[in-house]
């Protein structure tokens, strides 16, 4: 008799995803590089976490390749178009990951598909932003946001200084409309059932920064068991 197969081992449990997320020139895309760069170089030998895949900015992408500028942004049917355009671009970059990584595989996103449906309640109007929040895209990328750790970078006197025009990034007018687009994005994840944390605009030096997200990550992964 032959001897009883052993019995598969359970997938690996991926850690939770991290996006981050929230108004223009807050850090999100230093985060986000000094995170990566924490997990792959400050302990390249744990073996809890397997090796973590980034999703860049994908809406500079779309403004690149369909011609569109930042003033589109503040006109309606203009924004409307690319911000559907950037939620799929969001759903398919996701996708890949999440295929490429296999089981096991994780990810930290700079930005979500949250941001296109914010943009549109601050610069479209509600029939913008249900066209955009009843889609198959936002349905699949809001459960996934549901199951990871999503931290708004805040505005405040202590990142104003990182406010700079590069030319393709939107320009708020003034700190009024700055800081009522850090709103309205907390209002819409909280409506949407999005759990976020907010890295205060006080805590400004990098490994700051980087702790305060790691240390409710790693909160969010016991909380998986």
């Amino acid at each position: 008799m032959n001897p009883p197969l052993p019995t598969p081992s359970p997938p690996p449990l991926a850690p939770p995803n991290i996006y981050i997320v929230g108004a223009q020139c807050t850090g999100k895309t230093t985060l986000v590089a000094n995170l990566h760069a924490h997990f792959t170089t400050a302990d390249p030998h744990n073996p809890k976490a397997p090796p973590v895949r980034v999703i860049t900015d994908v809406a500079r992408t779309v403004l690149r390749a369909h011609n569109f500028t930042a003033r589109d942004v503040r006109i309606p049917a203009r924004s409307l178009a690319l911000q559907r355009l950037v939620l799929q671009a969001q759903a398919a970059a996701e996708r890949d990951v999440v295929i490429g990584a296999g089981p096991g595989g994780w990810f930290i996103s700079d930005r979500s598909g949250a941001d296109p449906i914010a943009y549109a309640m601050q610069y479209i109007g509600a029939e913008g932003v249900r066209a955009l929040a009843e889609s198959e895209q936002w349905g699949v990328l809001k459960r996934r946001m549901q199951e990871a750790v999503v931290v708004v970078c805040e505005v405040g006197p202590g990142v104003a200084g990182w406010l700079t025009d590069d030319g393709v990034r939107l320009m708020p007018e003034d700190l009024e409309e700055w800081v009522g687009f850090h709103r309205v994005f907390c209002e819409f994840l909280e409506g949407e059932g999005v759990r976020c944390e907010v890295l205060s605009a006080e805590v400004s030096g990098h490994e700051e920064r980087v702790e305060f997200v790691l240390g409710r990550w790693r909160e969010r992964w016991r909380e998986r068991g």
